[in-house]
């Protein structure tokens, strides 16, 4: 399955909350309200979901999701069993008397 480009999720997802927080600011703003149900719109097309909230959630985990693997990946982190291992990620020197 096609995944959304994570920078276009960030910046739906920015554009979703910054819309949200202006119109609870001024409820009676058509503008504003027509922005956020737009917004909303494209972000339950980018992550495939119907209602709004759910596919804000959704980008959140997802984004979240990114960090969380690429700190995984930086560190050498594996899970398993839900517990984090740190694993080698190159092999460890040989000593003289092991050659």
């Amino acid at each position: 399955m096609l995944q959304p480009a994570k920078t276009e999720v960030a910046r739906t997802l920015r554009s979703y909350r910054a819309w949200e927080r202006d119109m609870l600011a001024r409820p009676e703003d058509r503008t504003a309200r027509a922005a956020f149900e737009d917004c909303g719109y494209t972000l339950c097309v980018l992550m495939g979901k119907r209602c709004a909230r759910e596919a804000a959630e959704a980008a959140e985990q997802y984004l979240r999701a990114g960090v969380d693997a690429l700190h995984r990946e930086r560190w050498g982190l594996s899970r398993r069993n839900g517990v984090a291992r740190l694993s080698a990620t190159r092999p460890l020197p040989r000593l003289p008397a092991e050659t």
